[in-house]
């Protein structure tokens, strides 16, 4: 398992976010390799899974395994020999396998070559960890995000596109419920044309500091952008459907706020001698990004995961003949009112219009995962059950890589005083002929 201090983490982000990134929207596809869109994989009657990084998001989706229909859970992998006893006592499998240390990752992949690798470890080892998974055979289910450079991101859509396995990152807000309601009702054509959308991430995570394992810091500590940027706008970008036959990300720019209140935070929270106390953080406590697309639309993503706000993803979405907007959940024309004042009334909406993926898997979902209604579960389960099917997943290869792209594209904007920067096609042209998500029933 790949394990870096935080200074080396530092150094190779941000000079890789700095120089120049890979932009060719249209270099050739490499000899043997064939587009992923739509793609799908044999079908798997058990769908043997690992998990490698045991944090407190892989406790919870252990639990869920558990209860859908089809997962097999063949191997555990993690630094820690506690994370791993503990993980394991979960799952009670006899045929568990534990991998533990520097190596483990790489025996996992290699002795016990499983379907599918869920990767929930920190973030610069996101990328390398999906291709690794490929390489030996696997499909790779990626916590966000898929990668940190746009370099990166090329290699895992080039690997993904050779090896031809489902790499998709698990951007369960995509998965909320009114996500998936205002999914619904874009689909059924309430909002007229899509005119703008606005997207957040807004999570006060200072306490975090005090964590041994807050890895985060080295990336607050080398970079200046929107470094978590897919909550938000994973699903706007759906109801979009970007880059999905309708519209593609075109170019951005991007603004940081001055970087204070972490520094301000381990003065008054932290002993002195903490690593962190001192530590010299250059990442903007909020960040603003505004994205062009290609037809012409506009897509506002914020990021602060420092100051005292109550948490928020925006999820709003307008168009010619109304407008959705989450936190909380509301709605302005679209046959509701005049569009000139807000309409709360959101048990209403549920039952016009709740998405019949809610519908089914619902109950489900709330009972085991208290994390923002249900949508750890869901993600999980459509991923699984896709594999077992042989049938395309919910976000494809390109799509992880898209809303990803947001973070070194953002750096490289405030660096040069929010110069515009163009978005790469990973696609290489292909979204023009791909289909958009539709409502999955």
């Amino acid at each position: 398992m790949m394990h870096l201090d935080s200074d080396s983490v530092a150094a190779r982000i941000h000079a890789q976010n700095i120089a120049p990134g890979r932009t060719d929207a249209q270099a050739p596809r490499p000899g043997g390799s064939a587009y992923l869109g739509g793609f799908r994989a044999p079908a798997l009657e058990t769908v043997r899974v690992a998990l490698v990084g045991l944090g407190e998001r892989s406790s919870v989706q252990l639990e869920q395994l558990k209860l859908i229909p089809h997962a097999e859970v063949v191997g555990l992998c993690d630094l820690r020999l506690d994370a791993l006893q503990q993980a394991a006592a979960i799952c009670v499998a006899d045929s568990l396998q534990l991998f533990c240390g520097e190596e483990g990752y790489e025996r996992m992949l290699t002795e016990l070559k499983p379907d599918v690798v869920i990767i929930s470890t920190s973030w610069e080892t996101h990328a390398p960890m999906a291709i690794a998974a490929m390489e030996h055979g696997a499909h790779a289910l990626v916590e966000v995000p898929l990668g940190t450079t746009l370099e990166e991101l090329w290699r895992v859509v080039d690997t993904a596109e050779r090896t031809q396995k489902h790499c998709m990152m698990l951007e369960n807000c995509c998965y909320g419920r009114d996500e998936l309601m205002f999914l619904n009702m874009v689909r059924r054509g309430l909002l007229g044309e899509l005119l703008h959308a606005e997207a957040a991430y807004i999570h006060d995570l200072r306490h975090q500091m005090q964590s041994e394992a807050d890895w985060r810091a080295a990336h607050f500590a080398a970079r200046n952008g929107n470094l978590y940027p897919t909550h938000g706008l994973g699903p706007v970008a759906q109801y979009m459907s970007i880059a999905r036959g309708e519209d593609m990300f075109d170019r951005l720019v991007s603004f940081s706020s001055p970087a204070v209140g972490r520094a301000a935070y381990a003065e008054e929270h932290l002993e002195a001698e903490h690593p962190l106390n001192g530590m010299n953080f250059r990442c903007g406590d909020i960040n603003t990004t505004l994205i062009k697309t290609r037809k012409g639309r506009t897509i506002v993503v914020q990021w602060d995961e420092t100051s005292p706000r109550p948490y928020n993803r925006k999820n709003l979405i307008q168009g010619t003949a109304g407008t959705l907007a989450g936190f909380p959940t509301r709605i302005a024309g679209a046959g509701v009112n005049d569009g000139s004042e807000w309409s709360l009334d959101a048990e209403s909406l549920y039952a016009q219009h709740e998405h019949p993926l809610r519908k089914r898997l619902g109950a489900i979902a709330e009972q085991s995962d208290s994390h923002r209604d249900g949508m750890n579960y869901i993600v999980l389960a459509r991923a699984i059950d896709g594999l077992h099917r042989g049938e395309p997943l919910d976000q494809n290869v390109y799509e992880g890589a898209l809303w990803s792209a947001v973070s070194p594209l953002s750096e490289k904007s405030v660096h040069e005083g929010g110069a515009p920067q163009l978005f790469p096609d990973f696609t290489r042209g292909d979204w023009k002929n791909t289909a958009p998500l539709g409502i999955v029933e």
